[in-house]
Order: structure tokens, then C-alpha cells, then sequence
């Protein structure tokens, strides 16, 4: 069964960090561009970040660049994203994927900034 399944997500003061992962099964996760989306409330899913199959250059969206870091532990099959100095508009569900569309997304991980 081809399962992504997000984790790390928690409620951590403005300033703060999380590292979230992406684990992937019943597929070999580094054969596909992967993708980190997220969505606030009320708001539609966002594009935050993305690296190739061949696993090199990674981007990011503007509102993250230099806060967020991409990164995948092939071996594990698994990726992660490093979120630093997190702001209180960070707060939304994220999720992983291996389609540009999110259609391979899995349950998404709640992360929350606040005071």
C-alpha cells in the first residue's frame, strides 16, 4: 500500500522550532519530486517546499526561505523539514507528497505557534 504518513507537528512558542518527517511506504520515495504543503484555517493548501528526484536543488517558498530546510534520509525512506524561528502565520496543517497536486498526501501534522 503506497502510504505517506506525517509527523513531528506540536504547539511551540513564536521563535521556536520543529522538525517534521515524512515517512513513505510501499514506494521508493527518492524515485519522485517530493513536496511539503501546508494549510491554515480557512485557507487553501500552500506549497512550501520541494526537491527533485535526483534530490538536489530543493526550494522554497518565499514566506519560509531561510527559516524552513528540506531535507531526506533515503535509507529511511523518509523526509524532513526543519522549521526554525517559527511565526504565529506558520500555523497550519502540513503534509507531504509526491505530486505536485497533493493528491498523495497523507493525514497532515497540526502545527501551532502561539504564545
Amino acid at each position: 500500500e503506497v502510504q505517506l504518513v506525517e509527523s513531528g507537528g506540536g504547539l511551540v512558542q513564536p521563535g521556536g522550532s520543529l522538525r517534521l518527517s515524512c515517512a513513505a511506504s510501499g514506494f521508493t520515495f527518492s524515485s519522485y519530486w517530493r513536496y511539503w504543503g501546508r494549510q491554515a484555517p480557512g485557507k487553501g493548501l500552500e506549497w512550501v517546499s520541494s526537491i527533485s528526484s535526483s534530490g538536489d536543488p530543493t526550494y522554497y517558498s518565499s514566506s519560509v526561505k531561510g527559516r524552513f530546510t528540506l531535507s531526506r534520509d533515503t535509507a529511511k525512506n523518509t523526509m524532513y523539514l526543519q522549521m526554525n524561528n517559527l511565526l504565529p502565520e506558520d500555523t497550519a496543517v502540513y503534509y507531504c507528497a509526491k505530486d505536485v497536486r497533493f493528491g498523495s498526501r497523507g493525514q497532515g501534522t497540526q502545527v501551532t505557534v502561539s504564545s
